[in-house]
């Protein structure tokens, strides 16, 4: 049996789920085709997600072709759920990429294949609602190579376009964009010995090494093109590779609660067989699998084992977590899209047992690591990152429906950084200056260039104390600057231990050890927070706020009224492109006024304003007061509080 997982990525409202169920038809899986409008469709299976007509979680389903058993992975279009896309990334070995042939390329499809082609996955374009009016072909094609400047290899042509009779005719490919970077094949194509089944192999062999993209035509919705595109699938697309007979190897890709509350884990096998009731390494702890099911013909069967190339749900890992590998790590492409710049409050209603919402929102934060949470103890606040507003809705609406927890969300705001603005460094030394705790530290702190987070590195030998001791104070540095001193995350610095002593175990006679002459980790954890921020107040630190690019294309007549607007929310043109009656323009905002001046574009520009944008940058700030974060540790930067809190006495 060949394996083949496939993801179906869009932007929004291309009508992707709507393939996926075409797909499923075509293949005899379902014998009447659910409906987006109607809540009907197969991978649609949340609540809200039938409620809204949009994809939120990622879903599984399998169907045959051929001999191949296709794990289709329906995921979301909307922006605000693009992490759920990047877990799947990992998993997949080809792509549909779904694009309306009304609409063309849009934000989300620039992003995505960009991606896509970054991570080197091969995929196959179908340009979906053909029988919409205002379809267009020859408009599409172009915006595909210009637009997104990738290599396309349409497989046929349209007849009947904006119409319900609109069909797709396969026609023989075109060689000359197999030829441009091929001077065998072009040689052969001068020579006039080109064959059929040499320009085949050439789209195959490009295609899979993801330089090609072919483009099918159709609709979900009549049909037109669907079968063009399943056999496209089957012959370009590579199958799942993978030894069986390994060691171990997979990931996990999402994580679900089942009806009793229970972890459920959805991971692809890249090497090796899991069988249930065996133990396997996931994060950093082991688990015993207690039940497996994988896909097939629509369904999942439960089986005894899965092997290398299959996707399957497990049962049994209770501590399991998306990203965590299973076995022997496999290769990771990292994050590929920007993480959330926005945060909120979440503000629980009258009614609403805070326990409940915490414990409610932590399971939230098991489906989707990035929603981020941070609980202030002191005011009793649990705030949450999110990529947009309709994420906060999705977010509400999940906890009214499914846990019964009514809640509001105070404004949302950007999610800053600080980085250093130069050198410091504090140390402190056993018994010396008040300092409480049994251990010697000593911190250097530098910036970095940008984007190279945060490195560790010593200047004292490692045989200077034991390694415990090392590690104990390297974990608290990781975990202080994430609240640097205006409450934000420290990032793009090198931390240096310039110094460091301790005591070593100490015993009276005949008796067991004395904490109160032999250093601990507890001293260690306990003293590096106050050194850190003591260099850190030394080096100074700056914030800087998210920035999105945008690229906008507007009528060139609504320029007037649509400047004054841009410059008020402080986006700022870095090029302007006059093509014909329209006007291009790109530049960089800043992320909290992304969604203020996504709401006004439409009314500026009569509604023909074109918007895409997505985070590009951090940016210092520049303009008012520099933004403050509340703070949720122990707060080292007041010595008093700190050691009150950490060792009930303020010091000496």
């Amino acid at each position: 049996m060949h394996l083949l997982n496939l993801g179906i990525l869009a932007h929004v409202d291309a009508g992707k789920t709507s393939l996926t169920e075409r797909l499923l038809h075509s293949a005899g899986i379902i014998d009447e085709l659910g409906s987006v409008d109607d809540g009907s469709t197969r991978t649609d299976t949340l609540a809200l997600e039938r409620q809204r007509g949009i994809t939120i979680k990622s879903a599984v389903v399998s169907f045959p072709v051929g001999d191949v058993t296709v794990n289709l992975i329906d995921t979301p279009g909307h922006p605000d759920f693009i992490a759920e896309v990047e877990r799947v990334l990992g998993v997949l070995d080809g792509a549909v990429l779904v694009v309306s042939a009304v609409e063309g390329v849009q934000a989300q499809t620039r992003i995505l294949l960009r991606t896509l082609r970054r991570l080197r996955i091969p995929t196959l374009v179908f340009v979906n609602k053909i029988d919409r009016r205002g379809a267009r072909e020859d408009g599409v094609l172009r915006e595909l190579t210009e637009r997104l400047a990738v290599p396309v290899v349409p497989m046929g042509t349209v007849s009947g376009i904006g119409t319900r009779e609109a069909a797709f005719h396969p026609a023989p490919v075109p060689v000359d964009v197999l030829t441009e970077h091929d001077d065998d094949l072009l040689t052969v194509y001068v020579d006039g010995t080109l064959t059929p089944g040499r320009i085949h192999a050439a789209l195959l062999d490009r295609t899979r090494r993801a330089l090609v993209h072919p483009v099918w035509f159709g609709s979900a919705a009549t049909g037109a093109g669907a079968p063009e595109l399943i056999a496209g699938i089957k012959e370009l697309l590579p199958r799942a590779e993978g030894d069986p007979d390994g060691p171990l190897s997979g990931s996990v890709f999402k994580v679900e609660r089942g009806p009793a509350g229970e972890k459920i884990a959805y991971a692809r096998v890249f090497c090796g067989t899991l069988h249930t009731r065996d133990r396997v390494p996931y994060g950093d702890t082991t688990g015993k699998v207690t039940a497996i099911s994988v896909f097939d013909h629509g369904t999942d069967v439960r089986e005894e084992a899965v092997a290398a190339g299959r996707i399957a749900r497990l049962w049994g890992l209770t501590d399991i977590r998306i990203g965590d590998s299973l076995g022997v790590p496999h290769r990771e492409h990292g994050q590929v899209f920007a993480p959330p710049t926005l945060e909120t409050v979440v503000v629980p209603g009258p009614d609403t047992d805070r326990r409940s919402l915490h414990l409610a929102l932590t399971q939230l934060a098991e489906q989707d690591p990035l929603i981020g949470l941070r609980h202030d103890e002191v005011r009793q606040e649990t705030s949450v990152s999110l990529y947009g507003e309709v994420q906060k809705e999705v977010v509400q609406a999940t906890l009214a429906d499914d846990y019964g927890l009514q809640v509001t969300f105070r404004g949302t705001t950007p999610l800053c950084v600080e980085r250093p603005a130069g050198t410091g460094a504090a140390a402190e030394f056993i018994k010396k200056d008040a300092n409480p705790f049994l251990a010697t530290v000593g911190l250097r702190v530098d910036p970095a260039p940008p984007g190279t987070g945060v490195a560790f590195g010593l200047e004292v030998e490692l045989g200077a104390m034991p390694y415990a001791f090392f590690k104990a104070v390297e974990d608290t540095v990781r975990a202080t600057l994430g609240q640097g001193l205006h409450g934000w995350q420290v990032t793009d610095c090198a931390v240096t231990m310039t110094h460091s002593g301790y005591w070593p175990r100490q015993s009276h006679a005949h008796q067991g050890f004395d904490k109160s002459m032999s250093s601990t980790g507890y001293d260690f954890r306990g003293l590096t927070p106050l050194v850190l921020v003591e260099a850190l107040r030394r080096a100074g630190t700056r914030v800087y706020e998210p920035m999105h690019r945008f690229r906008l294309e507007v009528p060139a007549d609504t320029l007037g009224a649509l400047l004054p607007v841009l410059a008020a929310l402080r986006a700022v043109p870095g090029s302007t492109d006059s093509r014909g009656g329209r006007c291009l323009l790109q530049g960089a905002v800043p992320a909290a006024r992304v969604h203020g001046l996504e709401q006004r574009i439409p009314g500026l520009t009569r509604g023909e304003g074109e918007w895409e944008s997505a985070f590009d940058h951090y940016a210092p700030v520049l303009h008012g007061t520099v933004p403050e974060r509340p703070r949720t540790d122990l707060n080292p930067l007041d010595r008093k509080e700190y050691l009150l809190n950490v060792t009930g006495r303020t010091g000496v």
